[in-house]
């Protein structure tokens, strides 16, 4: 049996590295970021590269290049779509500074003949496909959480991302969901934070003197970290803050709970989901027929699973996942 096992992966493998490439050998796919200024990011553009570069080496495609634009606007990163354009890549996997404001640019690669992939900030232009988690879900589940931890409620503090783009939009509209269904919570205060433990920090410690007692905070990643040192050095109890994922989160959140039994849990869309996007892009120049909206999982950590989590995170990193052809091909159909 163990022989016959064997020798059908042989056989997998050998057809997975012959026909099932075969018709993107030759193919060029970019990477658009419009965004790299916090962790998350750095460390999805990490992992595309792990990927990729892996993928070009094994033949599976000719080129995988990353670009991302200086500033997060949206006419730089149509300006720099137009330059991809020109340069005749076959396929464009973009993290979008906007669902709308890119739909001409998104159009004329379409028009093109580009495969257009979208993630994590995902385009509404019809012609491209979209992968993503339900983030109002993920906004929604962080007051679900914290209706379990604290029946009674209380006042809540939100700490947004980036103005104007989409994920910051969907996560903030399921926080406000989440509340309203959930009266005995009130929303006293909302910053940006831009995704980044130094801007959070920064934009909470100037509105708490303005607060009365926050018993929670509601965030969208990489900035749960900040937001304790701001109440800290404010010399305010500490909430339960929802973390986003990454290390100092993590470390600060096993050195609390080691300290004084300090729960909470920690949510984000896993950074790899660029080298699902790439496998995605991948499959659609290979001839697969493939869905233009599908539906990852985020990342949840709970506190069972903090030490684990822990282990697996970089130092200055994000907690994560890389994505697999298999993986990309279970969720094409459904199956994961």
């Amino acid at each position: 049996m163990t022989r016959l096992l064997k020798a059908a992966v042989s056989a997998a493998t050998i057809m997975l590295a012959t026909g099932a490439h075969a018709e993107t050998a030759d193919k060029r796919i970019a990477l658009s970021n419009n965004y790299a200024g916090n962790s998350w990011r750095q460390a999805m553009l990490e992992s595309w590269k792990t990927v990729t570069d892996k993928a070009v080496a094994d033949g599976i495609v000719a080129e995988a290049d990353a670009f991302t634009t200086a500033e997060n606007q949206a006419t730089e990163q149509a300006a720099q779509i137009q330059n991809m354009i020109l340069q005749g890549y076959d396929a464009i996997v973009i993290n979008a500074a906007s669902p709308t404001a890119l739909n001409g640019a998104i159009k004329e690669a379409c028009d093109a003949g580009i495969t257009v992939v979208s993630f994590d900030g995902i385009v509404e232009e019809p012609c491209a496909w979209r992968i993503a988690v339900d983030f109002k879900q993920m906004g929604a589940d962080q007051i679900d959480y914290l209706k379990g931890r604290l029946p009674d409620g209380g006042n809540l503090l939100e700490i947004r991302g980036l103005a104007g783009v989409f994920v910051d939009d969907a996560i903030s509209s399921g926080i406000h969901a989440g509340v309203e269904a959930n009266p005995q919570f009130k929303i006293v205060g909302s910053v940006h934070g831009d995704w980044a433990q130094d801007v959070a920090q920064k934009a909470v410690a100037g509105v708490l003197p303005s607060l009365p007692e926050v018993v929670g905070v509601a965030t969208q990643g990489g900035d749960g970290y900040g937001a304790a040192q701001a109440f800290e050095a404010a010399g305010r109890p500490t909430p339960i803050i929802v973390m986003g994922n990454r290390q100092d989160e993590l470390t600060w959140w096993a050195e609390q709970r080691d300290a004084n039994g300090y729960e909470t849990m920690s949510v984000s869309i896993a950074p790899g989901v660029s080298t699902l996007a790439f496998w995605v892009a991948q499959q659609i120049l290979d001839g697969k027929e493939v869905p233009k909206d599908l539906t990852v999982p985020f990342l949840r950590i709970d506190q069972d699973g903090l030490d684990e989590a822990l282990k697996t995170t970089p130092e200055g990193g994000v907690a994560n996942v890389e994505y697999t052809l298999e993986d990309a091909q279970g969720v094409i159909a459904g199956t994961n």
